[in-house]
Order: C-alpha cells, then structure tokens, then sequence
C-alpha cells in the first residue's frame, strides 16, 4: 500500500512544485530539519511552503502536537496544500494561508507567534530572515536550507541579523544514510523584530538588507 505522504509528494511534482530526485530523498532531506531542532515546537510555520516541503513531512512523521501554518502567495500550490492536509488528516491542526509574508509578518494573529520558522527555497537570506523574524516568538527559532560549500557567516552578515533581532547563523550539516548532508542554517531570535520589519510587499527583495 502507497504511503500516503508519498502519493501526494507525487502529485505535488506532476504538478510542477516539486524537483527532481526521490521522493524518499525529499522527505529526508526534510527531516533534517527536525534534527537540528532542540525541543518539539508548540506552533510552527513554513514559509513558503510551496510543494508541501519539509512542512508536510514534519506535520506528519514529527511533533504531532505541533500546530502548523502553511504560507505561501502562489493560489495553486496553497490549493494543492489544502487538499493534502485534508487527505492526511491534518486539518485540525494545520492552517494552509495564500498571502505574501511582509503582510502576514504584520498580522497580529501570527506576528510573533511561532517558535520555529523553516523555508527550504523560500528567498535569497535578506529576504527570508526580514519576513521570518517578525513571525517568530521569544527564542523562536528559523531553520534555512542552505547550498552545500557556503560560509554561513557571509551568507548571513551578523551586523543586519542584529538589526532583525535575530542572533548570528549557525551552520549544521545533517547526513543522511544514502551518504548525503543536508546544510541549514540556524537562527534564533534574541529580541522581537522591530515594528518597521517586515517592509512592505515586494520591498526586502528589490532592497534586501543583505
């Protein structure tokens, strides 16, 4: 019998949100990110969740008391999202939003209320830590998949993470067992994200602070 996650990660690609490789290789790369996450998180969101990766997979095989929100802008892949929640019996605790995250970032039903952030191919660093760090609460952490061989230091400049209330990057390299690593980027949040950040829709990318 088909996994059900399986089956939907493959729709997901037929449907063009999905790249290629396995699908069993896309779900391990998303549970990296649980591993580098110290503590099961109460409300979690990912950001851009286009496909359904690594949300999906972590709403479904990690913290199963974690409630989740789903964000992306792209009306077809939050459709898609929707329909995979409801197929896995997610809907009582996951939320999937169509809607860009600078306005997200301001609303007060979110703003500051996750204690973990993932993005996998969400944007370039600038852009993502702007949108994450005001969705982030008190020691919210944000975890980033990162390109193989980069300074995480470069990447992610202290001096405008500062700036953003968020503490310097750390790089983690996860292996996996088909002899792989899997490269994120951990930040945590050490002061709220000052009221003027997020910017307004569109600003972070055509002037990223970073």
């Amino acid at each position: 019998m088909t996994d059900p996650l399986i089956g939907l990660l493959e729709r997901s690609r037929q449907l063009g949100f999905l790249g290629p490789g396995p699908i069993e290789a896309h779900i391990a790369h998303a549970l990296a990110f649980a591993s580098v996450v110290p503590a099961d998180p109460a409300r979690a969101l990912d950001l851009g969740a286009g496909g359904g990766l690594p949300g999906l997979v972590l709403a479904v095989r990690c913290w199963p008391g974690a409630r989740w929100t789903f964000l992306d802008a792209n009306v077809r892949r939050t459709e898609f999202l929707r329909e995979a929640v409801v197929e896995l019996g997610l809907s009582e605790r996951v939320v999937v939003i169509t809607e860009r995250a600078e306005v997200v970032g301001r609303d007060p039903e979110h703003r500051g209320g996750h204690d973990l952030v993932v993005a996998r191919s969400f944007a370039s660093p600038g852009v993502t830590a702007e949108c994450a760090a005001p969705l982030l609460s008190p020691s919210g952490r944000l975890v980033v998949s990162e390109p193989p061989a980069t300074e995480v230091d470069v990447r992610w400049p202290a001096g405008p993470l500062t700036e953003l209330g968020l503490g310097p990057a750390a790089a983690e390299a996860v292996p996996l067992p088909d002899g792989s690593v899997v490269h994120l980027a951990t930040l945590r949040l050490t002061n709220p994200a000052p009221d003027r950040y997020p910017r307004r829709v569109g600003i972070p990318a055509k002037r990223p602070l970073f």
